[in-house]
């Protein structure tokens, strides 16, 4: 792996921080104050993707990227103690229960915390006032609830019926969008707001992914459309946290 060039205005430790999208897998190295020391690297989304089709993917993904000392990873689904639950994208039965932070910890041999990529989003982005909602929309639909900066963990409201017996992906995600066309998603993504307006209430909502900015209607003042680099940079929280859950 290539090795960082010393620059007084970096300190450590660094944090590889990897963005795992339904589309596309992201990395990039964070100092201690969790900016980036390096541009980050892109590859797209093998599918199938079983573990170790992941594993060995980001492997080839972080080669140009300079040393590291521990990894924060954002995963599309439900992950609990460093373990997968749910994973949507990927196929739940053959990922169910796997170990996704031990294989990567084994792989770099550098300590690994694993996170939902929506959350892990959520945290460079939200500001800790009142109730904050972050949702995705990407190939699929990621969401992430914070109260008063202290993430409600493993809620997937994705997943719920929003719709008929359509989940927010079914109804509003990338395979809809290009079946439907960018008007008619637009109207949908409006209504889906509402509905989720209506259910938590929030204060603010911050609203990323890649087809965040095909959004054509106007936002509410309590709305905004965030990075897509904040999937990356929200890897700095995982290691900041004092008492770090998920």
């Amino acid at each position: 792996m290539r090795q960082f060039q010393k620059n007084k205005g970096i300190s450590r430790p660094l944090t590889l921080s990897i963005d795992i999208g339904g589309t596309g897998f992201k990395a990039s190295v964070l100092d201690a104050k969790g900016k980036m020391v390096v541009k980050g690297v892109r590859v797209d989304t093998p599918y199938p993707c079983s573990p170790q089709v992941m594993v060995d993917t980001l492997a080839q993904l972080v080669k140009p990227l300079p040393s590291f000392d521990r990894v924060s990873v954002g995963f599309p689904g439900v992950v609990r103690e460093g373990k997968v639950i749910t994973a949507p994208h990927f196929g739940n039965k053959v990922w169910r229960g796997h170990p996704l932070a031990a294989a990567l910890q084994k792989k770099w041999g550098k300590p690994v915390r694993l996170l939902n990529d929506a959350d892990m989003q959520g945290f460079a982005v939200m500001k800790g006032k009142g109730l904050e909602l972050v949702v995705t929309l990407g190939y699929g639909v990621g969401t992430a609830v914070f109260r008063n900066s202290e993430l409600m963990p493993r809620l997937e409201l994705a997943q719920h019926p929003v719709f008929g017996a359509k989940t927010y992906n079914d109804y509003i995600g990338d395979r809809v969008l290009k079946q439907i066309g960018k008007a008619k998603w637009n109207q949908r993504v409006k209504q889906t707001f509402e509905w989720l307006n209506t259910l938590l209430n929030y204060d603010k909502v911050y609203i990323g992914g890649g087809n965040a900015w095909l959004i054509n209607f106007k936002l509410d003042k309590n709305a905004r459309i965030v990075s897509n680099t904040a999937g990356v940079l929200g890897g700095i929280a995982l290691w900041k946290a004092k008492h770090f859950k998920c």
